[in-house]
């Protein structure tokens, strides 16, 4: 804008300078021009005057080098000129200002010169005696005044222009210094040329409004941030020229990427192939998905091209942990295998033992043994069911009625229902402890101490000792079941609570277990928001302790 203003300035004072010359010098020339023909229509008179009383004596006195006297006879002869021959001077009757004086009394004419420097005026002045006297004076033409001229004139102009370059700088900084010092955080608070009030009315007008919807875009952006901030699966968006847009923490830990990745390329955070395959897949396809293994986790990306007005503009990764649904699904199959063995086992032998029996190949002294065995294969089927469906139970996570449930007169009812169990094992049964109750489900805390201590004495040796103990010191409800049996090896502690877990197979199956009670056990005690503590050695015993949270007493 400054130098706007000042070309602006020095334009209008050279066009300014200009025109004043142009119109001084024409003036000028007319001025000059005006006087000159008036004091030569003044000499003309004063000459004919004296040469209509003296003749050529007068006029040859009166020459001059200033101009030049030509007196002409009524025929248009030369009578007389001052600068030269008269004699030998042509006729001038055609000339223009002695023809208008033979006719009016007085005539002039301009004739041009051989340069274009002067032009030759004439006046004349028609005498008594009928001849014409002309006077003539070469007179400057405007080019020689321009000339003249020319050295003060380029002065002035380089005078004018240094005072208007510094006079247009000058009002350039004055009117531009204002404009420069304008708050425009708060446009109704300046004070400057009232022109710019509209203007400044409309800045502040869009001021507001963009402030209106930065903080809608803030509270958006705040927004998504913390939905994405508490999400457990991770997020990345990128640009359509694979630049991270957004990430929020979870993404973070999982490719190891700092908070100010922002604007990075992303592939240079996660260089796997799996990765650039699934981001050149979704870019032409739309979408792609693949799994793999980050972290000691498996992980399921889906990828997801973003288009507007049909044109590319980005990508949406999503990564969820699926550990626990492979788990799960690992753990689903291996239950059906395991299940399957296990109700495969007694049913073959119940059906090989009533083959036997209908083909009458069984000796009828035998017949009550095969029936003994039919019976105890069935039991075992029908606890191994039971056993099942209270595990699909406590796995679809069923509410249950509660009630108060004292933990002593339970395994007090444990300990007289296993009673014959032990004495058959020739292990001694001790119920030990405090009173306490326990707000849950009855029969699951039933299951719990029974799974327990039918374990103690299944794998108890003989002559062996069971001592089951209700701990109760105001904050924490504890059951202990402890057994002098042969233990569990320490490379088996942490498997032994999964479902068909067996250290000794060989052992189970004289035993007659399902491979479940100690699930059962742990389901139920999680189930009850309690935690159980295993101590084993081998050959010298087990102590299984499950603590109860106070929020549950």
């Amino acid at each position: 804008m400054t130098s706007k203003i000042f070309k602006s300035i020095i334009l209008v004072a050279i066009t300014v300078l200009a025109a004043c010359f142009v119109i001084i010098t024409g003036l000028l020339y007319q001025y000059f021009t005006t006087v000159q023909a008036n004091q030569l229509k003044d000499e003309l008179r004063f000459a004919a005057g004296g040469a209509q009383q003296l003749g050529e004596s007068y006029l040859e006195k009166m020459a001059s080098d200033r101009y030049r006297l030509t007196w002409v006879a009524a025929d248009g002869s030369i009578i007389y000129d001052s600068h030269a021959d008269a004699a030998s001077m042509e006729n001038h009757t055609e000339r223009e200002e002695i023809r208008e004086a033979f006719a009016s009394g007085t005539g002039s004419s301009i004739r041009k010169s051989q340069t274009l420097l002067e032009r030759t005026v004439y006046e004349a002045l028609r005498l008594e005696d009928g001849s014409v006297l002309r006077i003539s004076v070469s007179r400057a033409s405007v080019f020689v005044l321009v000339l003249g001229m020319l050295q003060p004139l380029t002065f002035v102009a380089l005078f004018a222009a240094a005072f208007s370059a510094w006079l247009a700088r000058r009002m350039a900084k004055r009117v531009v210094e204002p404009l420069n010092s304008l708050n425009l955080d708060n446009p109704m608070e300046n004070e400057v040329y009232e022109e710019l009030s509209p203007l400044l009315r409309r800045i502040n007008a869009q001021q507001m409004e963009i402030k209106s919807q930065i903080q809608i875009l803030k509270h958006k952006q705040d927004e998504f941030d913390q939905i994405t901030a508490n999400m457990k699966e991770a997020l990345v968006l990128l640009d359509s020229g694979g630049r991270i847009l957004s990430i929020n923490p979870t993404a973070r830990a999982l490719f190891g990427a700092c908070i100010d990745c922002v604007g990075e390329d992303f592939l240079s955070l996660e260089r796997g192939q799996n990765m650039r395959r699934a981001l050149e897949d979704a870019k032409a396809q739309g979408c792609s998905d693949f799994r793999e293994r980050k972290k000691g986790k498996d992980y399921q990306f889906d990828l997801s091209r973003i288009d507007l007005d049909n044109k590319y503009h980005g990508m949406v990764i999503l990564a969820f942990d699926i550990t626990e649904q492979l788990n799960a699904e690992k753990h689903r199959q291996e239950f059906t295998a395991n299940v399957s063995h296990e109700l495969k086992t007694p049913l073959q032998t119940i059906i090989g033992s009533a083959e036997l029996m209908e083909n009458g190949i069984v000796k009828e002294k035998d017949i009550p043994c095969f029936a003994g065995r039919l019976r105890k294969e069935a039991s075992r089927l029908i606890t191994l069911i039971d056993d099942i469906l209270h595990l699909s139970q406590l796995d679809e996570g069923l509410k249950m009625p509660r009630e108060i449930v004292r933990l002593r007169d339970l395994a007090e009812e444990v300990c007289k229902n296993l009673a014959d169990a032990a004495e058959r094992k020739n292990v001694s049964l001790e119920l030990c402890g405090d009173e306490g109750s326990l707000e849950g489900v009855r029969r699951l805390l039933y299951e719990l101490v029974y799974n327990l201590c039918d374990n103690a004495i299944k794998y108890n040796v003989p002559g062996g000792s069971v001592k089951v103990c209700i701990e109760n010191n105001g904050k924490e409800l504890a059951l202990s079941v402890q057994d002098t049996g042969i233990g569990i090896p320490a490379e088996h502690q942490e498997k032994v609570f999964e479902r068909f877990y067996r250290v000794d197979k060989s052992h189970s199956k004289q035993t007659g277990g399902t491979g479940l009670g100690l699930s059962i056990v742990k389901h139920a005690a999680y189930y009850h928001g309690g935690k159980i503590e295993l101590k084993s050695e081998e050959n010298k015993g087990t102590t299984v302790k499950i603590v109860f949270n106070a929020s549950e007493i």
